[in-house]
Formats: C-alpha cells, sequence, structure tokens
C-alpha cells in the first residue's frame, strides 16, 4: 500500500491509460514538477507503451493496470482510460492506498460514481476530477460570491456549452492532432453508453456548474440530436434542482473547427444574478440593491487549460491542503445528470436522478 507522502521527498505518481490527453497534457505537466516522481505508466499495446516509456522516463511500464498496482508503490494515480474504464481502475488504485486523479466523467453510472466516494472515504484518500476552468481564479471567485450569499437564494440557471468537437464524437478523428504522439481513440468517443457530447464534453460545464453553485440534481428531461453513428451530439435539457431551482441547459458539439470554447452560466438568485462567460472572458454581479460587482480576466484566460488541477494533485500527494474544485461529490452530481439525459432522451420522460 502506498504510504502517506512526507515533506521533504517527491510525490510518487503513476498514469493509467496513457493516451492522447494524458501525453499532451498531464505528463508533460508532471515531468516539469521538480516535487514529482514518474514511477510507472500502464497503457495497452506494447509498441505505444514502450514510446511513452522513452518519452517520459519511466521506470516501470506494464500493459495492464493490474501489474502496475501490484508492483509500484505511489502516493497517487492518474487514471485517464477510455470513460467506461475510469470506475473499475479507480476504484482499484483506491484499494491500494493512492490519492486519484480520474479524468472526466468520473464514472458512467451513478451507481459506480457512489461506490467510488464509499471508497475512497473507506482508504482515506481523495478523488479529484480535473475539471479545467473549475480551478481558474474566475470561477474560484464565482464560486466565492455565490457562497457568500451576494446572489441569495439560486432560482434558476440557464447554462450552454459548445465546442469543436463533432468530428470525433461521430466517429471520426478529431482536427488539430495530427501531430500528436497518439490521437483520440475513436473508439471511446463512440462507446455505446460511454461516448458522445454529454460523457465527454457536457461534464466539464456540469462541474463547474455544480462547483459555483453548489446545487443538487433532481431531475432531468432533455431532447437529444444525433450523430450518423447514433451518440449524443447536441442537448437541451430541462432540469429541477433540490429546494426547487430550475434550470435551462444546452450542450453542442457543432462549433466549427478552431473557434474558441463556449461556456456561459447564469445564475439567477433573490438578491440578483451572475454571468460568468469563459469565451467573452467576463465574470460580473448584478444585484437587485445595486452594489454589483466585476472580475477583470485576463485576455486570453478563458481558454480551456487543465494545468492546474494536476498541479493540485501533486500538492494533494504531497500532504499539502487545497481547494479540491472536482471533488468526488460534484463529479457525481455531474454523473447523475448525464446518465438522467441519455435515459430521458431515450423514454421522452422527466427522470429523477439515480
Amino acid at each position: 500500500m502506498a504510504e502517506t507522502a512526507q515533506a521533504g521527498r517527491k510525490a510518487r505518481i503513476g498514469i493509467i491509460g496513457a493516451g492522447s490527453w494524458a501525453v499532451a497534457n498531464h505528463l508533460p505537466i508532471l515531468q516539469r514538477n521538480p516535487n514529482v516522481e514518474l514511477v510507472g505508466v500502464a497503457r495497452p499495446g506494447a509498441a505505444e507503451l514502450a514510446k511513452v516509456k522513452e518519452a517520459f522516463g519511466f521506470p516501470h511500464a506494464y500493459e495492464t493496470y493490474e501489474e502496475l498496482l501490484d508492483n509500484v508503490e505511489m502516493d497517487g494515480v492518474i487514471v485517464a482510460s477510455p470513460h467506461h474504464l475510469h470506475a473499475e481502475q479507480a476504484m482499484a488504485a483506491l484499494a491500494k492506498g493512492s490519492h486519484v486523479m480520474v479524468e472526466k466523467p468520473m464514472a458512467t453510472n451513478s451507481a459506480d460514481a457512489r461506490r467510488l466516494i464509499a471508497a475512497a472515504e473507506k482508504a482515506g484518500r481523495e478523488i479529484l476530477v480535473p475539471y479545467g476552468w473549475s480551478f481558474q481564479p474566475y470561477f474560484k471567485k464565482a464560486h466565492q460570491l455565490v457562497a457568500s450569499g451576494r446572489i441569495g437564494r439560486i432560482r434558476h440557471v440557464s447554462a450552454q456549452m459548445a465546442t469543436p468537437i463533432e468530428d470525433l464524437v461521430s466517429g471520426g478523428e478529431l482536427q488539430g492532432t495530427e501531430k500528436e504522439m497518439f490521437r483520440p481513440e475513436r473508439a471511446t468517443w463512440a462507446h455505446p453508453g460511454a461516448g458522445g457530447y454529454g460523457w465527454g464534453q457536457l461534464v466539464h460545464m456540469l462541474g463547474g456548474l455544480f462547483y459555483v453553485t453548489g446545487l443538487e440534481p433532481d431531475s432531468v428531461f432533455a431532447l437529444l440530436g444525433k450523430s450518423r453513428i447514433d451518440t449524443d451530439i447536441h442537448n437541451a435539457l430541462a432540469i429541477t434542482f433540490a429546494g426547487g431551482a430550475t434550470g435551462s441547459l444546452s450542450g453542442s458539439a457543432s462549433v466549427p473547427p478552431g473557434s474558441p470554447f463556449q461556456v456561459d452560466i447564469r445564475l439567477f438568485g433573490t438578491e440578483g444574478m451572475l454571468l460568468l462567460d469563459v469565451e467573452r472572458e467576463r465574470l460580473w454581479l448584478r444585484r437587485l440593491d445595486g452594489q454589483d460587482e466585476e472580475m477583470a480576466i485576463e485576455p486570453g484566460a478563458g481558454a480551456y487549460t487543465c494545468t492546474t488541477p494536476v498541479e493540485a494533485f501533486v500538492d494533494l500527494c504531497l500532504g499539502q491542503e487545497i481547494e479540491n474544485c472536482g471533488n468526488a461529490a460534484i463529479g457525481l452530481r455531474s454523473v447523475q445528470v448525464v446518465e438522467a439525459m441519455l435515459k430521458s432522451g431515450e423514454t421522452g420522460t422527466m427522470v429523477p436522478v439515480a
């Protein structure tokens, strides 16, 4: 079992699922961090595994995650495998006593998400889901404004996300990844029950929404637009939250390639409203009493990056106190919404979250 990282030594981190995103984002960040020791990697394919081992200097490399967990002591494990494997592999890492950073979605059903939460509590370890926007200063500021009661009780939410990813979630190759070590696995994004826009992208916005608001989903009615391979590429949701708040959520994969990502969250409360818009880089509060507030966002800071969550995970593995903006409860709520959304799209009914 991995020991708790002590002051003065490096965080021993391993990775399960060293595919396109892990080698493009997580591993370069970890490799540059002087407080990290990359100790082991697991991914299928001997040739692909050898490329990752050589590129990042791993002393241990295996084709199965079981071999990695059985043979390498780790303070933290990053799970960046295909969506439908996240819960199984994160559970196994927690059982070995490691903190876990598990890529979005945390699981592909709420039962597995709840089991993960129970496993983390039993192991005395933490789960971090790397919602990149949630760890940015403007999302943290929005969270603080809502938590301090500046808009009062939330009564309604209007939020939308749109990204240039229709080619991938429709079974094709993602444009712009031609020169990467690995391109995104088409099978991941087209996998029955675990692919599509909801599991692949909408969870980003949901993670941010639940971090900022603290709301809990109650029921979902959804209309879905499908691709030629029957994956969801457009999502239209009517949602209710515990406590009576309502919401209108939207997702779309159909932004033209090269366009900026869109995430727009508007919260309407009893004392005012809050607007958070990453595309146009604005965060402002409007109150009924006129005591408004705005936060200046540095140009370019609205673009999606996932550096800060990885750095926060390293600090967590070193035993430092962090604000976990992608904790397991937030991960569960995101899973609950997408699970109910897909069921509602099939049945044409309002579906209570599991």
